[in-house]
């Protein structure tokens, strides 16, 4: 079985490489994970934790948000989270604590909203190839961490009327868990590509 030369395909994503022919087929796919990738941030909600000192609960949701990037590209990636959005701002159950516009005007709009710009610039650079070595894959998903991380600080500081309420509350005790999802990722998708690179994607079992 032919293998995979990744370095000769940048602008490839997981996605693409299973994405079927036709154009039919091509829209339904693309339909698909889209929507896929806006539930699979919905459910990383669910595993979250309320901290008695700041009103932003600690949660896996920005890993999901920037898996969903690195796998599904920037276009798709960023439409993934714009769903997701438009479904919690519909009455949806899928942030943190339920669902309702006023929880993209609450204290975690920030971070919300950020979520469809750092899926898009993770997306674009695991199209580069970033997301193929250990190193690239930390700093791709470092700086879509930290996309996040400062625009939520922002909306708090807005909010607060004080920076440094806005960073003790909202940035620094979500460091460590930032630390421990880069490293996670840095860790699984190049061991994906790894494991792809075993096949020919125009292959049946590829």
């Amino acid at each position: 079985m032919q293998t995979i030369d990744l370095p000769t395909r940048p602008a490839t994503v997981v996605a693409d490489l299973v994405r079927p022919s036709g154009r039919a087929a091509r829209l339904a796919w693309t339909l698909a994970t889209v929507v896929a990738g806006s539930l699979l941030v919905a459910a990383s909600a669910r595993i979250a934790m309320p901290l008695p000192f700041t009103p932003v609960p600690v949660s896996m949701q920005s890993f999901a948000v920037l898996l969903v990037g690195a796998l599904l590209g920037p276009r798709r990636g960023a439409a993934s989270l714009a769903l997701y959005l438009a479904q919690g701002a519909a009455g949806l159950p899928v942030f943190v604590g339920g669902g309702g516009l006023h929880m993209l005007l609450g204290p975690t709009g920030g971070y919300l909203f950020a979520f469809v710009p750092a899926a898009a610039l993770v997306g674009l650079l695991a199209r580069r190839g970033w997301d193929r070595g250990f190193l690239g894959t930390a700093i791709a998903m470092s700086f879509g961490s930290g996309l996040i991380l400062l625009t939520g600080t922002a909306w708090l500081a807005v909010m607060f009327g004080s920076i440094e309420v806005a960073v003790v509350q909202g940035l620094l005790p979500f460091l460590p868990g930032a630390v421990f999802k880069i490293a996670l990722a840095a860790a699984v998708l190049p061991a994906g590509w790894w494991w792809l690179s075993r096949f020919d994607p125009s292959s049946p079992a590829g």
